[in-house]
């Protein structure tokens, strides 16, 4: 006896469950500009690597006589697959379906998506595009409703694979609801310019509760999350998103408990460029650019920004040095004179931790003239996350090096700082309680005030106090491990890479303040 004829129905069933929202739902899909999300899933992974979890996995519908009448397969796909021959999770809606919103099958396939990578310990890529939940069938009487009050919490696996392992999301289309919440549910996230869209409630629930219409790019498309923290990048279609998703997890371990994969380099460790030496100006409030002068250290080729938009003031992303993946700070004086605004203290300190959980060393370039000031910097709350970036940095555990490139001001300069960080000063350094030109208006208004010529007597001070400020005395006190020419900064940084491979080989594991949303 042969089980023949129920093999040939599993098949049947499987191909049902690839067929999506069928021939009509693919094209309106594809007319939208949008991909599908096994097309997405293609895209991404290295090519026939994906290997599927629930192919069968459906909402049927049968008769009276047990016959299968009905197909509807789960609007959530999800399975393995490798990025560069590293092992993924991999899962996303499928809109082609109830425009992605979750029937029963395709929530649990969400929900099994966090549980896969925790329980195997690999990065999780989430390509996002659907809604949360519909009130649709929702006041049925009769049978079992709700989930058991000895469940635990849905979100509960969210926030600790969080904890475990790398996230990176993409908003593919509109994401809203639950999907929404998943999106910043992330260590990476990204949307894509023209297509997506990031809201809480859509236009229909906006108009609904308050009153107000917009369409869903208004309420929340690139215009808005560009800017807003929510997104970590754009991306100019989703190819590039997935370019991006890849680059970013290039840079990661697969989980915590492993190290930073160190790559072979064909950078020069001694290479030395000679623009370095007059990348800051003298004139101490001319702006400069502190990109090219972190392109000029870093591996070429190797540095990729995240949230540039956020938080302008401040930058960070990962690099290489010598092929080891570092994560870069610094600070931008073109936006604020590079102080640390209430939207920078907050990516700056999600970065810190997502350094420090993943065990991946830091590079931090100083040019910092402290908080920002001003009514509009006490309304957003400054002071306290600008202090959530000083704990974070000050409960580091990986290995970190400083560069004090320019300024040095004030408590916001100590967010710069881990335990046992290795520091290196350049000439052009100037560090103090304040800024000089304010702390002079401050200390000496009155001396300043009875002179004849005020402002003359105010420069007679201001450089009086600048020579007292040299980088020379503090590496003569060994406030500093090393006065460097900026040119010697790649060498000395490569060098210090190799100072710290014992040190990174014993950073396994998560830590005690894991990265959260």
């Amino acid at each position: 006896m042969s089980w023949e004829n129920e093999v040939r129905e599993l098949e049947r069933r499987r191909h049902l469950a690839r067929q999506q929202g069928g021939k009509e739902g693919i094209a309106k899909q594809h007319a939208k500009g949008r991909l599908t999300i096994r097309e997405r899933i293609d895209a991404l992974l290295d090519e026939g690597s994906f290997q599927e979890h629930g192919r069968a996995t459906a909402l049927p519908d049968y008769d009276e006589n047990d016959e299968l009448t009905g197909y509807v397969p789960a609007n959530y796909v999800v399975g393995f697959g490798k990025i560069d021959d590293r092992r993924v999770v991999v899962g996303g809606e499928d809109f082609t379906l109830k425009g992605g919103s979750p029937n029963a099958a395709g929530l649990r396939k969400s929900v099994y998506a966090e549980h896969l990578a925790s329980q195997y310990r690999v990065p999780l890529v989430r390509m996002l595009e659907g809604g949360g939940g519909s009130v649709k069938g929702s006041a049925r009487k009769g049978g079992t409703v709700g989930e058991p009050v000895f469940s635990e919490p849905r979100f509960r696996i969210i926030a600790d694979a969080m904890g475990e392992v790398p996230i990176a999301s993409g908003a593919m289309g509109a994401v809203a609801g639950f999907p929404a919440g998943r999106l910043v549910a992330s260590h990476f996230a990204v949307m894509t310019r023209h297509t997506s869209q990031v809201l809480i409630g859509g236009p229909a629930l906006v108009e609904r509760a308050l009153g107000t219409r917009l369409s869903k790019d208004e309420l929340g498309g690139v215009g808005v999350h560009a800017t807003s923290g929510v997104v970590d990048n754009v991306a100019e279609d989703e190819y590039d998103a997935f370019r991006q998703i890849r680059r970013f997890l290039s840079y990661l371990p697969s989980s915590v408990w492993q190290q930073a994969p160190r790559v072979k380099s064909d950078d020069d460790p001694e290479r030395m460029e000679q623009d370095l030496l007059t990348a800051v100006p003298r004139d101490g409030n001319a702006p400069f650019d502190m990109r090219a002068i972190v392109e000029m250290i870093v591996d070429i080729d190797s540095f990729f920004e995240i949230g540039a938009l956020f938080g302008p003031s401040q930058i960070v992303g990962f690099a290489r040095l010598d092929g080891q993946p570092v994560g870069v700070f610094a600070n931008d004086n073109r936006h604020y004179a590079g102080a640390m605004t209430a939207a920078a203290a907050q990516k700056y300190r999600r970065f810190v931790e997502t350094c420090d959980m993943f065990h991946v060393p830091v590079i931090n370039f100083v040019d910092q003239p402290g908080f920002m000031i001003g009514p509009e910097a006490e309304q957003a709350g400054t002071i306290r996350f600008g202090m959530a970036a000083v704990a974070a940095a000050a409960q580091a555990t990986i290995p970190w090096a400083v560069i004090q490139v320019h300024k040095g001001f004030g408590v916001a300069t100590a967010a710069h700082y881990a335990p046992n960080s290795y520091v290196i000063a350049w000439p052009s350094v100037e560090s103090g309680a304040l800024p000089l030109e304010g702390g002079v208006a401050v200390a000496f208004h009155r001396e300043i005030a009875a002179a004849e010529d005020p402002d003359a007597k105010r420069k007679e001070l201001e450089e009086r106090l600048r020579d007292a400020r040299s980088p020379f005395p503090r590496a003569e006190s060994f406030a500093v491990h090393e006065l460097i020419d900026p040119r010697e900064t790649r060498p000395v940084l490569c060098q210090w890479v190799d100072w710290i491979q014992p040190q990174l080989q014993t950073l396994t594991g998560p830590v005690r303040f894991p990265m959260r949303p």
